[in-house]
């Protein structure tokens, strides 16, 4: 008898794919949204599952809700406030914006900021199709009021 042989081929999607510029903006967006704490919580990596789709934006920023350490969620079914993507090496534009506008919008997703590291931008959406783009300055978020120093995130 003949044992059957198995290609073992690991399939990356492109946004799980992060480098080194991808995860220091998480972790320098994170610690500038650190001051909001006391109003929101502010969670890297969190997996989703809204009603249009499954995601997990580099950060997510959620009205703050009571700490329950003894029960825990791996799938969160509510929606962020806004939905942070950083673009990662190997990731087309289009498929952030096409998450943006088929999964993230419609699941009730407020804003959308994408971070596209070589080009040093940063690109807010809101559903009602309002746009902005910072190069330098102050990032302000229209829904939450948030603001981040652009050059916390680019220094």
């Amino acid at each position: 008898m003949e044992a059957q042989s198995f290609d073992l081929i690991e399939e990356f999607h492109s946004e799980d794919i992060t480098s080194y510029n991808h995860s220091k903006l998480i972790h320098r967006l994170s610690v500038a949204l650190d001051r909001y704490e006391d109003q929101y919580d502010i969670l890297p990596e969190l997996e989703l599952e809204l009603s249009m789709g499954k995601c997990k934006p580099d950060v997510s920023v959620f009205p703050k809700r009571p700490e329950d350490w003894d029960n825990d969620i791996v799938f969160y079914t509510q929606p962020p406030i806004i939905a942070i993507e950083i673009q990662s090496p190997k990731q087309a534009t289009t498929e952030i914006t096409t998450e943006m506008n088929t999964i993230y919008f419609p699941g009730g997703v407020q804003s959308v900021w994408i971070i596209i590291p070589p080009l040093r931008l940063v690109f807010i959406q809101t559903p009602n199709g309002q746009k902005i783009t910072y190069t330098q300055g102050t990032i302000h978020d229209p829904v939450t009021n948030i603001t981040v120093p652009f050059d916390v995130l680019f220094r």
